[in-house]
């Protein structure tokens, strides 16, 4: 198999901008993006090695694309499967067979991707082991433990981004009396469900613990969002000065709604006390639909908002029509775009395999202790989309590859 520790995303001998470019000792996606082919193996393949091509013709996706190299390589690196990415036949590791096979216990299922997930990648298990048992710690102090675990200062932020993302999709992260908690496994095989019991039913038989009168008041003024930013918009007439402010800008494609609406109050929570904080390390500034234009109305700004921003993230919550709308344009330029919900609004299939940060928003006490972790998942999932760059995916790439093709050059096809 090869080492695709080395080739994970980044070359220790490129350089960029003058700098020597270090190799990541962590895959470059999350543990559950990675999976996407083991699941396409068990699903096509029936568990057994299966040719490369046939496997991605089967997800829709171009063999040679540089998102596809990515996905082998960090599913190699995790060890979930075997084969580099130009490999004839690409084969599911034993453990990586077990973690996919919906016939296996779950159980072990559970344990065979804590293994590939945490304990197979260096960093991960160092963080796993310094802080189980414990309250989950600042982002920063997670930093400090990538760093003291090897990871290079350029990516330690994207190390803690992508061991919590797979943290919470192993069941590591509980909330426990109000705040956040690194449980060890041991603890998630114990209340895992035999397989006649379901997850969910678990979960509303674990134990909670009410918080007190003054907790309570402490988590809603932590609630209260502030204002949400205004920012100027790049005045026309110098092109320069307008597409560098396009370069550093976050376009928030968003339910609005009127003044004092669920869906106003809606759009302002998320993008001061979600948005806004993620994006601040990307070094992207967040503008949104009803700075530019009255709500509802699709203006050339937005339109062009649309087009240009550096990253698009669409709230499509309440299913408004108007962030669909939005949203296919994005798709339509090929750029990078990332997609927030509620947990419990339904995602339509067409727009349902793409990068999407599901936000619990049952009720105060189930988001407030989760504003970190939300804030994580949506600055990986916005690193990323800005990483793959022109090579987005959507549902165009995938069922129409040739469609800009055919747009340039309709005569040729």
């Amino acid at each position: 198999m090869t080492d695709a520790r080395n080739t994970a995303g980044e070359s220790a001998n490129g350089s960029s901008g003058g700098r020597t470019r270090r190799a990541r000792t962590f895959p470059a996606m999350s543990f559950k993006e990675a999976l996407l082919l083991a699941e396409a193996i068990q699903t096509h393949g029936a568990g057994k090695p299966i040719r490369r091509l046939t496997l991605l013709e089967s997800l829709g996706r171009s063999p040679g694309s540089d998102a596809v190299r990515k996905l082998i390589t960090s599913s190699g690196q995790y060890g979930i499967t075997e084969g580099a990415y130009n490999a004839e036949f690409l084969s599911l590791t034993p453990t990586g067979a077990i973690a996919t096979d919906p016939d296996y216990a779950i159980a072990g299922r559970v344990t065979a991707r804590f293994q590939l997930a945490i304990e197979s990648i260096a960093p991960f298990a160092a963080i796993y082991q310094q802080y189980k048992n414990s309250r989950l710690p600042s982002v920063e102090v997670l930093r400090d433990a990538a760093s003291g675990a090897g990871t290079h200062e350029d990516h330690v932020a994207e190390c803690v981004e992508t061991f919590l993302a797979n943290a919470r999709e192993v069941g590591l992260i509980r909330t426990i009396a109000g705040s956040e908690h690194i449980v060890p496994i041991e603890a998630v095989l114990e209340q895992t469900p035999d397989d006649s019991g379901t997850a969910e039913e678990q979960e509303r038989n674990s134990e909670y613990s009410e918080p007190t009168e003054e907790a309570q008041a402490e988590i809603v003024a932590r609630f209260a969002p502030p204002p949400p930013k205004t920012r100027k918009l790049p005045k026309s007439g110098n092109k320069g000065s307008h597409a560098s402010a396009f370069n550093k800008t976050c376009f928030v494609v968003s339910p609005i709604g009127s003044a004092d609406s669920v869906e106003r109050k809606h759009a302002d929570l998320v993008l001061s006390s979600l948005i806004e904080p993620a994006l601040e390390g990307l070094g992207l500034e967040v503008v949104r639909a009803d700075r530019i234009s009255k709500p509802g109305l699709i203006t050339g700004q937005v339109i062009e908002h649309i087009a240009q921003a550096a990253l698009v993230i669409a709230d499509l919550s309440f299913a408004n029509p108007n962030v669909y709308y939005e949203l296919a344009l994005r798709h339509a330029v090929r750029r990078p775009v990332v997609q927030l919900i509620r947990t419990g609004d339904k995602l339509p299939f067409d727009v349902g395999q793409y990068r999407t940060v599901e936000i619990d928003m049952t009720d105060i006490y189930v988001l407030v202790p989760k504003l970190d972790l939300h804030r994580q998942e949506i600055t990986r999932q916005a690193r990323a989309a800005m990483d793959d760059g022109g090579n987005t995916e959507s549902p165009l790439s995938q069922f129409f590859p040739a469609f800009w093709d055919h747009i340039d050059h309709p005569e040729e096809n």
